[in-house]
């Protein structure tokens, strides 16, 4: 029986509508934050929270013990593709060396499984659908980063007899159906940047790049709703501890959405004097990736509860209102 969950990063965007999946489950959720671009208001409050770093082994595993924790959650990372260009010391401070750490304070505890958050950004760059078994190659930091955590978390849970569960995250986006959580950091999220602008009285909606080879010269995203892939954590969790197996899994729908797409999606909420202004294509980012869900579904039986473009802009916008 899974009954202890720690789950580091949960004051953050994917982390806090994780955190409420498994509260409605009557999990016992233990969440290990630095807040450094979490936030408390964003932590359930049947939770019990740390104020931590994944990079302090030794109170890590005092957690971990204490509270007889017997599946990790591991989503603490930093995430923009664009400052991983920038920053690489800081990514793979962060990243890689943090999951090292956070791996050795696991070792010789109760731990039986351990879910990691990877990116679709781990593939090589300009394919149309990849699955599990298409080349890894990143084209920015971030992605690198990521590929090297996966490849330490399966090393560590073979050594140690772990189940492990990495989800390659496509663009998540959306809030929770309640409003009550979303996203609040900016970063060079997508979604909620045209949020953001849709509450102006002049909206200005960036596209980065439109001399792709697309269909419309803009990046092509595959976007999963928050809720969807929250849910999802819980399924493979569930599974991988029952029937003592590891696996990697894409979490994404399957569909590809252009920046155009959801700008013109976005715009229809918006002032009529809003503006879309292009800008030359950033370093790192990715021109196309759409994810093949077969295995995904065949793993958890999943049937995706928000699967539309207009669902996912509706709950962002419903969301940036109340803010």
């Amino acid at each position: 029986m899974i009954k202890n969950i720690l789950i580091t990063g949960g004051a953050g965007y994917i982390g806090s509508h994780t955190t409420e999946i498994f509260i409605k489950n009557k999990k016992r959720v233990y969440i290990v934050d630095n807040l450094s671009t979490g936030f408390r208001r964003l932590i359930n409050k049947k939770a019990i929270f740390y104020k931590s770093d994944i990079s302090n082994k030794n109170q890590i595993k005092k957690i971990i013990v204490k509270n007889n924790i017997d599946s990790v959650i591991h989503l603490a990372a930093v995430l923009s593709v664009g400052e991983s260009e920038r920053k690489p010391k800081k990514y793979k401070k962060i990243n890689v060396d943090g999951t090292k750490t956070l791996l050795e304070a696991i070792k010789n505890t109760k731990v039986k499984n351990i879910i990691f958050s990877s990116t679709c950004s781990v593939y090589k760059d300009g394919l149309t659908k990849v699955n599990e078994k298409t080349k890894l190659n990143p084209s920015s930091v971030y992605g690198y980063t990521k590929l090297q955590c996966e490849k330490l978390i399966k090393i560590f849970c073979k050594k140690n007899k772990l189940n492990y569960g990495i989800l390659r995250y496509f663009n998540v986006a959306g809030a929770s159906s309640t409003g009550k959580i979303g996203q609040i950091n900016k970063g060079d999220q997508l979604f909620k940047n045209l949020s953001i602008e849709v509450n102006k009285k002049k909206p200005i909606f960036k596209i980065y790049g439109t001399k792709y080879k697309t269909r419309d010269g803009t990046c092509i995203r595959d976007y999963i709703h928050v809720s969807d892939i929250s849910e999802i954590h819980y399924k493979v969790l569930l599974k991988i501890n029952k029937y003592n197996i590891s696996t990697i899994l894409n979490c994404g729908y399957g569909k590809g959405i252009s920046v155009y797409d959801a700008i013109k999606e976005f715009k229809k909420y918006a002032n009529k004097n809003a503006k879309i202004v292009k800008f030359p294509n950033r370093k790192g980012d990715m021109v196309k990736i759409i994810a093949s869900n077969k295995k995904l579904m065949r793993f958890i039986q999943w049937s995706p509860k928000f699967n539309s473009l207009r669902k996912i802009v509706k709950s962002c916008l419903i969301w940036e209102k109340r803010q």
